[in-house]
């Protein structure tokens, strides 16, 4: 006798009924065909190696088209958070400015925001403007500049290359922007 595609799955779903309720019983008519459907049974519950190939490259695909979107994200959160820590130092040297009548020089730097200067112009009035001096989100310390290029004092990271120029993420992010 031949068995049909929807009387193996018949089997297929009395036999996990048999599972489930132990005391459920095989229709003695079906009992004859029981045996030979254990065979079949298995091929019909697992994948066949297409199927999991289809599925591999459907993951692929999405994750080709969602990870460079992910990246981009981090690139932009880091431009960001370089623009706040600009902001920042711009403030406490403004503050600087205030207590000291001067910004600090170049060869004092942004350090001077942190801790006195030993150097001329010692500030007159110093204080603790910040407790410690941030790096850049690409793990370099922030350039200084005074007298600055574009403004009175510059403060500027490089960018993710850490060159001067580029573009995108590599662009100078500074504190005339």
């Amino acid at each position: 006798m031949k068995l049909t595609s929807s009387f193996v799955n018949h089997l297929y779903r009395l036999h996990r009924l048999r599972r489930v309720h132990p005391l459920h019983r095989l229709h003695p008519q079906h009992a004859q065909h029981a045996q030979h459907a254990p065979g079949r049974l298995r091929r019909a519950v697992g994948f066949t190696l297409i199927e999991l190939m289809v599925v591999l490259v459907i993951i692929g695909v999405l994750a080709a088209l969602i990870v460079p979107n992910v990246l981009d994200r981090a690139d932009d959160a880091r431009v960001t958070a370089a623009r706040t820590d600009i902001s920042n130092l711009m403030q406490a040297l403004k503050l600087y400015r205030l207590d000291n009548q001067r910004y600090p020089s170049s060869e004092q730097g942004l350090q001077a925001l942190a801790s006195k200067p030993g150097t001329e112009p010692v500030p007159p009035n110093w204080k603790p403007y910040l407790d410690k001096l941030p790096n850049d989100p690409w793990g370099r310390p922030y350039q200084y500049a005074n007298p600055g290029v574009k403004g009175e004092v510059d403060i500027l990271s490089l960018g993710a290359d850490g060159q001067p120029g580029g573009e995108g993420k590599n662009a100078d992010i500074g504190s005339w922007q």
